[in-house]
């Protein structure tokens, strides 16, 4: 059985990213540099996920770790109890 993320945010966090840079998004939720990773993870069977920007732009990176599209937002921090 997979472990559930702990919910990092409750609203997607618009980061400008620049062309051919990686980003590395928190998978676990315990980063306290939301929506990147800070280690927190080590120990948990999460490890961040790297998104390479294609072009510069404002980027909606999930926060809840709920998304169906890592790390990008989804809609699912709205279902959130």
């Amino acid at each position: 059985m997979s472990a559930t993320p702990e919910i990092g945010g409750r609203k997607p966090l618009p980061i400008n990213v620049e062309a051919g840079k990686s980003y590395w998004w928190c998978a676990c939720g315990r980063s306290k540099k939301q929506p990147f990773c800070d280690g927190s993870h080590k120990g948990t069977e999460f490890s961040p996920r790297e998104f390479k920007a294609e072009k510069s732009e404002e980027a909606w990176f999930c926060a809840c770790k709920r998304t169906g599209k890592q790390p990008m937002c989804d809609g699912s921090h709205k279902k959130l109890t």
